[in-house]
């Protein structure tokens, strides 16, 4: 529903949803299907000044930049590896704007979807800007300017996150970027450089890296991706060294200047173990991490838990210290994933309904969709030893995988580690051709409890890219058959 139909009303609801990303939507449709009158309300515009639904996730995350990675790696396929098939091209260009002009395609599709779900399910949404006013009242300022209350038995805040900035690189949407400005350049930057070495910083210097940029990561952490597994992420580390990605740790940005006679350039400053350094870029993208949009959320009387960073905060079930208000998705504590927050607002809707659904927050899958991608869930070796935990691995190259190979796409590995006694299944590390999908299956048999052996037991079809998960559990009792097997201790 529009602004125009609520102008001037009051109107009461079972549910309201504050914010329409993959949290926030999903919690919305979900309450809808369990028989509850629900609003979702949405602020979000995008850049044709349109108010849209999706959020961050449909509008310059998660979608668009996965846009971007398969057009950069398609090109680079053309570019490097379509000889190896007997396939010549008499010329190859990258036509920027055409290619961003499909990934706005398939972003207004997505949204445009999400207009038509809220249909099906008979979720009433509302544009504007939304103030919790009481425990049961939210304040909307809609997109005329009019302000108007909703009642509702019960809230569910789902606001999401936006990137950091930090003082000494100031973002002006020129020169100096955050993740949605490295979305939109009309042109590949001769010299970029990436501040911040995680998820996004990875991903989105891999999309211009792979169509001709220079690229330089500037990371102020000494470890390189510290929350994956050692040997996966040295593994990683090769790899992007050889695509070009120049990755500097323990590089602390300090500031930075423009360059000289009016040139479109930065000159980034920094200190490593060297001392003070100074390196010059056409673009940089700040992408150290982002923070939870809960400013102005609130009327001050509301009283409601917040962190000292910004999260609101809640119990295992997503509840605030008001009852009848819940918060999920990037806004609470724990990995600011889009997946992590759909199952959130799943789980409160049905809670809402007295069910007793609960997230297993032990099992929440992390992706980096660079290529290789990088996947993994459970615990990894350096926690398992931290925590004293006897444990087995077992590991399968995609250099033995003969669907790799002929896919010409054999870079990395599948690594699973399990319970030395119980043979129970604590982790799985993957870099390598479609390991979000690959994971997913071991994502699955750690829900039900799965042995390294119950893996080993299942029949893979061949030739197929999953088999390396089966030859690494294998692996992991000395059963691998593909590859010679390390001595079990």
């Amino acid at each position: 529903m529009n602004s125009e139909r609520v102008k001037g009303m009051n109107k009461q609801y079972d549910v309201v949803v504050i914010g329409s990303g993959p949290a926030g939507y999903v919690a919305a449709i979900r309450c809808a299907q369990l028989g509850f009158s629900v609003a979702c309300v949405e602020k979000w515009k995008n850049k044709k000044n349109k108010a849209v639904y999706g959020g961050t996730c449909l509008n310059v995350g998660c979608i668009p930049s996965k846009a971007l990675l398969d057009s950069s790696h398609k090109f680079l396929e053309a570019q490097n590896d379509f000889d190896l098939h007997g396939i010549s091209l008499q010329k190859l260009g990258i036509d920027v704007p055409k290619m961003l002009a499909r990934k706005d395609k398939v972003v207004n599709q997505l949204t445009d979807g999400i207009k038509g779900l809220f249909a099906a399910n008979k979720v009433e949404g509302i544009f504007g800007t939304a103030k919790i006013k009481g425990p049961n009242t939210v304040a909307i300022s809609d997109c005329d300017g009019d302000n108007h209350d909703l009642e509702a038995k019960y809230i569910i805040i789902a606001t999401g996150s936006k990137p950091i900035d930090i003082p000494p690189v100031p973002i002006d949407d020129k020169i100096i970027v955050d993740s949605t400005g490295a979305l939109e350049f009309d042109e590949v930057p001769k010299r970029l450089g990436v501040i911040g070495a995680g998820v996004i910083g990875l991903e989105l210097g891999s999309v211009w890296a792979r169509l001709g940029s220079e690229v330089t990561v500037l990371e102020a952490l000494d470890s390189f991706l510290p929350s994956v597994d050692r040997e996966i992420s040295r593994n990683v580390s090769k790899i992007f060294g050889k695509q070009g990605l120049n990755i500097k740790l323990a590089s602390r940005v300090t500031g930075y200047s423009l360059g000289k006679g009016g040139k479109k350039q930065i000159n980034i400053e920094y200190s490593d173990q060297d001392g003070e350094e100074k390196k010059t870029f056409d673009k940089v993208i700040v992408a150290v991490g982002r923070r939870p949009m809960t400013e102005d959320l609130f009327d001050d009387k509301l009283q409601i838990d917040l962190c000292d960073r910004g999260f609101v905060k809640v119990d295992d079930q997503c509840k605030t210290n008001i009852s009848n208000i819940f918060a999920v998705g990037d806004v609470v504590r724990g990995p600011m994933l889009a997946h992590k927050g759909s199952e959130e607002g799943v789980m409160v809707a049905e809670r809402l309904a007295g069910k007793k659904t609960q997230v297993n927050y032990d099992l929440i899958p992390s992706v980096i969709y660079t290529h290789p991608e990088i996947a993994w869930v459970g615990k990894n070796e350096e926690e398992l030893k931290e925590e004293g935990v006897d444990f087995k691995t077992g590991s399968f190259p995609f250099a033995a995988s003969g669907r790799a190979l002929a896919a010409n796409d054999s870079e990395g590995l599948v690594k699973i580690i399990a319970d030395a006694q119980t043979d129970r299944i604590l982790g799985c590390h993957i870099v390598g051709p479609s390991a979000a999908d690959l994971l997913q299956q071991i994502v699955i048999s750690m829900e039900f409890s799965a042995s390294a052996e119950d893996i080993g037991l299942t029949m893979f079809s061949h030739p197929a890219l999953s088999e390396a998960v089966h030859e690494a559990a294998l692996a992991v009792n000395g059963h691998a058959i593909h590859i010679g097997n390390k001595k079990k201790r």
